[in-house]
């Protein structure tokens, strides 16, 4: 019985199914994975930039600032970018620049830090070369920060304004002083915000809130949050040959599967697979009534050949007959399935998955816009200018430090996640697509499926992912994760010299206290005993040298305290735009790849299209 079992495995028909089903549980698994890491690596990206600010704030109170700048003729902003065509079906990323007007030249000094400048106050003296490229990189980030919510996707958010117009007359409004860090890590903050905010629509088509879905003890999936029922076991097939003769619900309605058109895609590839299944086991079973078929029909010619007795041919006869009628019902079944997996994955998987790389798409668009106005924030960072300052590290401090470098491993680590579960989706989506090419039968509908654009679709998708440079930007997160790092071991080098300083020093007061002691007993100068001892003058040696290594250790205390504060601006000041530039060029390349993906294959649909309504 095995061996009969094993041959009916290696059957071509049998093994492909047996590869669809294959691929088809991989797709579930795969969705669910891409689900949950995208999740993950929005929070991460959440995470990071509270954690980020909340260090930030922490690292300012230990610095007195001090700010010398005030701008006085401004070169004229950047050019502002024409923002992109997100209704049409068709995207592109290519921009063109029109140049404004210069602003009129600032008013005399005041002691705000922002100010409407008067166009009539004559201009004072030119900015020196530091001033000016800080003040190009300021006005260029706050044209970008403008021109980011400009480009928004399907949902149009009010842009930040950077200037007044009253009337006829255009007031700039510009910032007086370089910034903080603190500030500049609450402007970062709020791209990582808008960031993770822009991942809100594919959210919504992955479900990444839903709570997922149980299973029972055989594998069949029960009730879903998402009103849709599958009960593969609830599927019957008729004694005789019926097109119609398998349901499904969904909801509260009984349908063919195909008509389930506003099904989730989470739904949409559970029923997928428990067509697959139900699929592989008609064919399993109709390739075992073909071989009991041939077997059972050379045993009644040999029969009829001998004259056989005529009631055991005439079982044979009906045995035959009764095979017959299970391989029309199993063919039938097939074709019934087939049928139906075809319009699932035309009518319904297609556009779901034309949606999911529109989502992908202005997903990527609106973070690298975010990443790219926040490695221009950053640069502002080589203009802060601090004070030396001898305030040590709290323990507040260190807890937010060592929750930054939490936070950036775990967003390297969903980043890594997201890049692999898409990788896996598209890769068994792919390959599944690849075995449906083959049929079952010849009926129109099945030949006209290798015509269907969802197979070039995922094709393209997946050449798509295979080139996206995700090393890039991994090496960029695990730099400035090495930055932050190495903060927290000299963090973590200064809290140990400080609690050495302190037990030096708690040494040196309990023995300048047992001095103390010996003085009031014997005087502040005792006479040698009679074995030549002098305890007075041999402890007052002994806590001298005590007082000495109490000093040394409070001198490298501080001076831990001095290389902490300065090496933790420097890390940043190199680690942070190293680690956008990264990202900008991951999302970019991410942005164009689904905006070609998808154009073309708008670009099929409409070509279909055309040939169906012309004769």
């Amino acid at each position: 019985m095995g061996c009969w079992y094993s041959r009916i495995e290696k059957e071509e028909t049998v093994t492909r199914c047996k590869g669809r089903k294959r691929y088809m549980k991989q797709l579930v698994n795969a969705r669910q994975a891409l689900s949950a890491s995208h999740a993950m690596y929005l929070r991460s990206l959440r995470g990071t930039g509270s954690a980020l600010l909340q260090f930030s704030t922490n690292e300012t109170s230990l610095h007195k600032q001090h700010y010398n700048y005030r701008p006085t003729t401004p070169p004229p902003p950047p050019p502002r970018p024409v923002p992109f065509s997100p209704c049409s079906d068709t995207w592109t990323s290519s921009t063109m620049a029109s140049p404004l007007p210069p602003p009129p030249p600032p008013p005399p000094p005041s002691s705000s830090n922002w100010d409407f400048w008067d166009p009539f106050v004559p201009a004072a003296s030119p900015l020196s070369a530091t001033e000016e490229e800080y003040w190009e990189e300021d006005v260029e980030a706050e044209a970008l920060m403008s021109d980011a919510a400009m480009n928004r996707s399907e949902c149009v958010t009010a842009p930040p304004s950077s200037s007044v117009v009253s009337g006829s007359t255009e007031l700039a409004i510009v910032p007086r002083n370089r910034k903080d860090l603190g500030e500049i890590a609450k402007e970062v903050d709020d791209y990582f915000l808008k960031a993770a905010d822009a991942g809100a629509e594919l959210s919504a088509i992955l479900e990444v809130s839903s709570r997922g879905f149980s299973t029972d003890t055989k594998g069949v999936n029960k009730a879903y949050n998402y009103g849709c029922t599958l009960n593969p076991t609830s599927w019957t097939w008729g004694v005789t040959p019926r097109m119609n003769t398998h349901r499904v619900r969904v909801g509260e309605v009984d349908a063919g599967a195909g008509a389930a058109i506003n099904d989730s895609h989470h739904c949409t590839v559970e029923r997928l697979y428990a067509w697959e299944k139900k699929l592989f086991m008609e064919v399993k079973n109709c390739e075992t009534y073909k071989k009991e078929h041939e077997k059972k029909v050379g045993q009644l010619r040999r029969m009829e050949a001998r004259r056989a007795d005529y009631l055991k041919t005439a079982k044979t006869r009906k045995e035959v007959e009764k095979l017959e009628s299970q391989m029309l019902v199993s063919s039938q079944a097939i074709e019934t399935i087939s049928a139906e997996i075809i319009k699932v994955r035309e009518t319904v998987l297609y556009p779901q998955l034309l949606d999911l790389v529109k989502g992908m798409m202005c997903m990527w668009r609106s973070m690298y816009e975010s990443h790219q106005v926040q490695t221009h924030i950053v640069q502002q960072l080589k203009y802060i200018n601090i004070m030396p300052s001898s305030e040590p590290t709290s323990e507040i401090h260190r807890q937010a430090t060592l929750q930054l470098e939490l936070q950036v491993q775990q967003w390297l680590q969903s980043f890594s996640s997201l890049v692999k579960a898409q990788q896996d989706y598209v890769q068994s989506l792919t390959g599944w697509l690849r075995l449906s090419l083959f049929q079952f039968s010849t009926s129109p509908l099945s030949r006209t499926t290798q015509e269907s654009g969802i197979y070039s679709l995922c094709e393209e998708w997946q050449q798509a992912v295979e080139r996206i440079p995700d090393k890039v930007a991994s090496e960029g997160i695990k730099s400035f994760l090495a930055v932050v790092h190495a903060i927290v071991v000299q963090q973590s080098d200064e809290h140990k010299q400080k609690k050495k300083a302190e037990s030096s020093f708690k040494e040196y007061e309990k023995k300048a206290a047992e001095l103390r002691s010996l003085e009031s007993k014997y005087g502040p100068f005792s006479m040698r005993e009679s074995f030549g001892k002098d305890p007075v003058g041999e402890k007052r040696v002994k806590v001298e040298m005590l007082r000495t290594k109490a000093e040394e250790e409070k001198t490298k205390h501080e001076k831990s305290v001095s290389v902490t504060r300065a090496m933790t601006l420097n890390n940043l000041q190199m680690g942070f735009p190293h680690v956008f530039q990264a990202m900008v060029g991951f999302s970019s390349v991410c942005m164009q790849a689904f905006e070609s993906v998808y154009n073309d294959a708008k670009h099929i649909s409409q070509e279909r299209e055309v040939k169906r309504i012309l004769p």
